[in-house]
Protein backbone atom coordinates (compact mmCIF):
# COMPACT_ATOMS: atom_id res chain seq x y z
CA UNK A 1 0.00 0.00 0.00
CA UNK A 2 1.18 4.02 -0.64
CA UNK A 3 1.46 5.61 2.51
CA UNK A 4 1.41 9.65 2.16
CA UNK A 5 2.81 12.17 4.96
CA UNK A 6 1.77 15.58 4.87
CA UNK A 7 2.78 18.83 6.75
CA UNK A 8 5.01 18.06 9.95
CA UNK A 9 4.67 14.38 9.80
CA UNK A 10 6.49 14.41 6.22
CA UNK A 11 9.34 16.67 7.70
CA UNK A 12 9.71 14.49 10.72
CA UNK A 13 9.77 11.11 8.63
CA UNK A 14 11.80 12.81 5.68
CA UNK A 15 9.46 11.61 2.85
CA UNK A 16 6.54 12.57 0.99
CA UNK A 17 5.28 8.88 0.22
CA UNK A 18 6.72 5.47 0.20
CA UNK A 19 4.90 1.81 -0.39
CA UNK A 20 5.21 -0.28 2.63
CA UNK A 21 4.06 -3.92 3.26
CA UNK A 22 3.37 -4.37 6.52
CA UNK A 23 2.99 -7.57 8.67
CA UNK A 24 -0.29 -9.41 9.25
CA UNK A 25 -0.53 -8.24 12.47
CA UNK A 26 -0.84 -4.90 11.40
CA UNK A 27 -4.09 -4.39 11.35
CA UNK A 28 -5.58 -1.05 11.73
CA UNK A 29 -4.43 2.52 11.49
CA UNK A 30 -3.39 2.17 14.88
CA UNK A 31 -1.68 -0.60 14.20
CA UNK A 32 -0.19 0.69 11.50
CA UNK A 33 1.06 3.76 13.42
CA UNK A 34 2.57 1.66 16.20
CA UNK A 35 4.38 -0.67 13.16
CA UNK A 36 5.85 2.36 11.78
CA UNK A 37 6.78 4.46 15.24
CA UNK A 38 9.05 0.98 15.51
CA UNK A 39 10.94 1.29 12.33
CA UNK A 40 13.14 4.07 13.34
CA UNK A 41 13.95 7.42 15.24
CA UNK A 42 12.31 9.35 12.17
CA UNK A 43 9.40 7.43 12.43
CA UNK A 44 9.19 7.38 16.12
CA UNK A 45 8.96 11.29 16.33
CA UNK A 46 6.80 11.42 13.77
CA UNK A 47 4.50 9.38 15.52
CA UNK A 48 5.71 9.87 19.18
CA UNK A 49 1.80 11.79 19.85
CA UNK A 50 -0.63 8.77 17.84
CA UNK A 51 -4.18 10.28 19.42
CA UNK A 52 -3.00 14.06 17.39
CA UNK A 53 -2.09 12.05 14.43
CA UNK A 54 -5.26 12.30 11.68
CA UNK A 55 -5.64 9.61 8.71
CA UNK A 56 -7.43 8.98 5.71
CA UNK A 57 -7.95 5.53 3.62
CA UNK A 58 -8.26 6.27 -0.10
CA UNK A 59 -9.63 9.58 0.82
CA UNK A 60 -11.37 9.28 3.26
CA UNK A 61 -11.21 10.54 7.36
CA UNK A 62 -10.97 7.63 9.93
CA UNK A 63 -10.54 6.78 12.99
CA UNK A 64 -7.39 5.04 14.27
CA UNK A 65 -9.18 2.12 14.81
CA UNK A 66 -10.24 1.51 10.98
CA UNK A 67 -9.38 -1.64 9.28
CA UNK A 68 -6.54 -1.16 6.73
CA UNK A 69 -7.04 -4.65 4.63
CA UNK A 70 -7.88 -3.39 0.98
CA UNK A 71 -6.38 0.05 1.29
CA UNK A 72 -4.88 1.09 -1.72
CA UNK A 73 -3.20 4.44 0.16
CA UNK A 74 -3.12 6.25 3.79
CA UNK A 75 -2.64 9.07 4.33
CA UNK A 76 -1.17 10.92 7.63
CA UNK A 77 -1.20 14.42 8.18
CA UNK A 78 -1.22 17.04 11.71
CA UNK A 79 -4.90 18.59 13.22
CA UNK A 80 -5.57 20.70 10.56
CA UNK A 81 -7.25 24.41 11.25
CA UNK A 82 -9.46 26.30 9.15
CA UNK A 83 -9.95 30.17 8.71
Amino acid sequence: MKLKYFAWVRERVGKAEEIVEPPAEVRTVGDLIGWLAARDDAYAYAFEKPTVIRAAIDHAHVKSDAAISGAREIAFFPPMTGG
